[in-house]
């Protein structure tokens, strides 16, 4: 149990590097088309870049699953549940705090969260596939405070 407890959450931190690369070099990279629709000002509900969300989505529940459900591969289980806990966390975070996409009353009170937020704000300044900077979701340099 501890092992698992171990992955789980090694996998959630692990994830904050994951996201920085693939934020950086992938959707500011080969798949900007995907990635585009979330540096442009639209009224739609969606975007073309909630498919990445799809992606990690359908990745986290089948490691969870074969984690599941193959004795042998149980490490997996615990590897999808800290990518899940992940997601959960970024989409609180990014989804609704920071880009309001489901209405709430917040305000920032914690130096991390106006940390994390400005540096959120200043990697939107951008809006094109090259420029950009801060490309965490949920760690920002002390820079940004």
């Amino acid at each position: 149990m501890l092992m698992g407890i171990l992955l789980w959450l090694g996998t959630f931190l692990g994830m904050e590097g994951f996201a920085w690369f693939t934020h950086k070099y992938i959707m500011h990279g080969i798949m900007w088309n995907w990635h585009e629709s979330h540096h442009v000002h639209h009224k739609n509900k969606l975007e073309k870049n909630d498919l990445f969300s799809v992606v990690f989505g359908i990745s986290s529940t089948l490691t969870i699953i074969v984690g599941a459900e193959i004795p042998a591969y149980w490490p997996l289980f615990y590897i999808g549940l800290g990518i899940a806990t992940y997601g959960i966390f970024y989409f609180i975070f990014h989804d609704i705090i920071v880009h309001r996409r489901i209405k709430i009353k917040y305000k920032a009170g914690s130096a991390y969260m106006k940390r994390i937020m400005k540096a959120h704000y200043v990697h939107h300044e951008v809006h094109t596939k090259k420029g950009a900077e801060a490309f965490g979701f949920l760690y920002a340099p002390k820079k940004y405070q």
